[in-house]
Parts: structure tokens; C-alpha cells; sequence
């Protein structure tokens, strides 16, 4: 395919914007080459300024689980508009967004809505920080939770030393308070609690991660941790701004059945408009001003354009009794498909997928946490995804992306997919 303007347009944007980008994985770094520029979106598809129409895997990182330009939503936001896009005062509509939320959600009582996700965690941890009296938290290595100052963290020097900043800007006082962890290895946990007795306000991680690719939790991994914060007074702290209304209607919570104290939301929540949430039950949500002494506001956190697009979301996914299932069957067809196809090349892989998350990782072993994803061969990938972007197929410019099916893909969408997938191994 041809990318000419495009890459005009790249060259443009270098000029006015940081690396000609607004978020860095779009730039292509990792893969190299030129990023495509979007003019239009439709269903399971993009259409780009150079006329290309691609089936889209990234459905703007997760939020469009309904296909882009879904009609309900725009109406929605249509009619929203005509009526005012900003007041800064309280509207009936979050109130709307808030209740039906709250009913789909497991062990939520409150919400509060805010601007993204990133916004959501660290309010989330603020809120923790507040209600536990105790100043660190624990995260997991590769998983990702926006880019506040406290998760840009990377190891120290051993399992349970102190984290160290890894963006310049965020200082060592910041980064002395969080904790780093590996990902489903519960003993590596423990251990990092024992150290800092009675520190600890909260663990934080994604129940799926989506920003090491897809990698599931171990079979009684979240229920351990469920555990070890009850006996040691420590919330637990979910971030499904990428599970949250993607892999059931109440999200992992649900789907695993495992209760968090806090949860984060964002991407399906609002409808492809930014918005974010996090959630509790009442006792800890009440900590927040104007209620409690945790401060947290937002000029435009409750916008009437994202409400009315989150709600409309989240009706159509409260009422489509069928919606799960389907996007399962699909994904797994999309699965099977892959996996024979790669394995009749003979090409090093394993295939991670939970729900509608699918990531394929070019790894001997099974990957399982951020050391195992690294060691896929990102040569390989990125002759993958350049090889599939020639044949109209879009999916995560890095390996450490997840990718997101959406029920707007057809069966015929799938089978293209494969079939451009099989051509491409043969150059692998």
C-alpha cells in the first residue's frame, strides 16, 4: 500500500507536535516506518488519508467493542451537543451513567467519573493513600496504569528494593514508594510485603495485562492477592480501564470472581470519547471530597458528551444478552485460525487471549509476565506487522500491545485476517 500523504502529513505534524505525535506508541517507533494517519472509521474499519481501508485490531485502543462510528453513540453525542458541551455544574446524565454502572459492576457502590485513565489510577491510589493512612504501593512490572509520576517505575537492583524513576521528571521521593512486582508470582509478592510491614496502602495491577500483550492471571493468582490484602489491610486495586465492560458486562471482577476494593475504568466506559472512572464501595468512596479530606476535581470530569456517549455504551452492552459470546466465538476462531497457520510455517510462537483480548507473542515459552514477553523476537514482529499492513490489515504498531476484537468484525473480516496472516508467514 501506498502512504504518501500520510507521510506528508507525518512531516507536518513533526514540526508543531513532540515526535508528530499526541501519544508515543502511535509514532512507530517500534516497529519503524511512517504511522498512518486516519481520516474516517466505520464498523470493524479504518480508512486512512492515502484511500486505504484496513480491518482494524486496535478499535482505538480498546473503547470501540461495538465498531467505530457505532450509531446509537453518535446520536447520542449529536443530541448531547445541540443542548451545550460544557457547564461545569452537575447534570442529570451522570447521574444516569453512575447508576447503571454501578448496577453492572460487582462490589461497587460509587463512582466518580473523570478525564482518562490515567487519571482514574492515580486518583485511585491517592484515594488508598488517604483511606489506609500508609504511602506505598505495589505495582507490577509491565503493567501499565498511565503516566503518573508513581507507575513509571522500573526494578531496582533486587526483588524487593525500592523502584526507580525511568522517565526523567519523575523524582526518586516519588519513586521510593513504589513498589516494583512481577507479575503472577505470588512469592515475589509476599516477600515485598514482609519487607515493608504495615507501609503498604495498596497493590495495583491490571487482572489482565494488556500492555505486555495479552497475559493472563495464573490460575489462584488474583485470588491470592485478594488474600494477602485482607491479612495484611492493603487494597487491592484493579485497573480495568482495558477489562472493564470488555471481557463480561462487570469486567474481570466478574469474570474471575475475585472482589477488588477499588476499580478503574476508561475506553469502553466512555464510548470512544475520554472518560475515565474508579469506583468502591461506599466506605472508601466516601473519603473524597466533598465527603471526606482526599481531594480529587476536575473542570471537565463528568463532560455531557462523554456521559451521554458512555451511557449509550453501556446500554446497548447492558442489554445484548448475546454480546459476550459472540465476541468469544469470534476471537477464538481468530485464535485457532492463527495458530494454524503458524504452526504449518513452523514459525516460534505462543498465542495469549482472555475474552476479546488476543495477543500473538514470537516466544519459545509460554509468556506469563514482562521478562517472558521480552524475549519475543521483535525482528519478527515487525516484519509481521508491516507484512500485514500491506495486505489492509491494522493491528498494534509494538509487541506489547494487546489486541481488541470488536463485535462490528464479520466472519469474512476473520477469514481475511488468516488468509493475510498465511501470507505473511511465508516471508517470516
Amino acid at each position: 500500500m501506498i502512504y504518501k500523504r500520510s507521510s506528508k502529513l507525518f512531516t507536518d505534524a513533526e514540526k508543531v507536535i513532540p515526535g508528530g505525535v499526541n501519544s508515543p506508541v502511535r509514532a512507530f517507533k517500534a516497529v519503524g516506518g511512517t504511522p498512518i494517519f486516519v481520516k474516517k472509521a466505520k464498523g470493524a474499519y479504518l480508512f486512512d488519508e492515502d484511500g486505504n481501508k484496513l480491518i482494524d485490531y486496535i478499535n482505538s485502543w480498546g473503547p470501540m467493542l461495538l465498531g467505530h462510528a457505532f450509531e446509537p453513540v453518535v446520536e447520542a453525542v449529536i443530541e448531547k451537543t445541540k443542548q451545550g458541551t460544557s457547564f461545569g455544574m452537575p447534570t442529570e446524565i451522570e447521574t444516569k451513567i453512575a447508576e447503571l454502572a454501578v448496577s453492572m459492576v460487582p462490589n461497587i457502590d460509587k463512582i466518580r467519573f473523570v478525564n482518562s485513565g490515567t487519571e482514574a489510577c492515580m486518583s485511585a491510589v491517592r484515594l488508598a493513600r488517604g483511606f489506609t493512612g500508609k504511602d506505598k504501593i505495589i505495582k507490577f512490572a509491565g503493567c501499565y496504569h498511565g503516566h503518573s509520576d508513581s507507575f513509571l517505575i522500573q526494578a531496582g537492583s533486587g526483588a524487593i528494593t525500592l523502584g526507580e524513576p525511568n522517565s526523567p521528571g519523575v523524582t526518586e521521593g516519588t519513586a521510593k514508594d513504589t513498589l516494583l512486582a512481577r507479575y503472577n508470582d505470588i512469592e515475589n509478592v509476599k516477600q515485598i510485603i514482609e519487607a515493608n510491614k504495615g507501609e503498604i496502602a495498596c497493590i495495583i495491577l491490571e487482572p489482565v495485562a494488556g500492555n505486555m500483550g495479552c497475559i493472563p492471571p495464573k490460575q489462584g493468582f488474583l485470588e491470592a492477592l485478594r488474600s494477602l490484602c485482607d491479612a495484611n489491610n492493603i487494597l487491592l486495586i484493579f485497573d480495568e480501564v482495558m477489562t472493564g465492560f470488555r471481557l463480561s458486562k462487570g469486567g474481570a471482577q466478574e469474570l474471575y470472581n475475585i472482589n477488588a476494593d477499588i476499580v478503574c475504568f476508561g475506553k469502553v466506559i466512555g464510548g470512544g470519547l475520554p472518560v475515565g472512572a474508579f469506583a468502591a464501595r461506599a466506605e472508601i468512596m466516601n473519603y473524597l471530597s466533598p465527603l471526606g479530606p482526599v481531594y480529587q476535581a476536575g473542570t471537565l470530569s463528568g463532560n455531557p458528551l462523554a456521559m451521554a456517549a458512555g451511557l449509550a455504551m453501556l446500554t446497548e452492552i447492558n442489554n445484548d444478552a448475546e454480546l459476550f459470546s459472540r465476541l468469544e466465538q469470534k476471537t477464538d476462531y481468530l485464535h485457532k485460525g492463527i495458530e494454524e497457520v503458524l504452526t504449518e510455517h513452523n514459525i516460534i510462537h505462543t498465542i495469549n487471549r482472555v475474552g476479546s483480548m488476543i495477543s500473538v507473542h514470537f516466544a519459545e515459552e509460554k509468556v506469563v509476565d514482562f521478562e517472558s514477553s521480552a524475549k519475543g523476537n521483535n525482528d519478527t514482529f515487525k516484519k509481521f506487522f508491516h507484512g500485514l499492513l500491506n495486505e489492509g490489515i491494522y493491528i498494534a504498531p509494538s509487541a506489547f500491545e494487546t489486541w481488541f476484537i470488536t463485535d462490528a468484525l464479520t466472519y469474512e473480516d476473520l477469514d481475511a485476517t488468516i488468509k493475510a496472516i498465511a501470507k505473511v508467514a511465508k516471508t517470516l
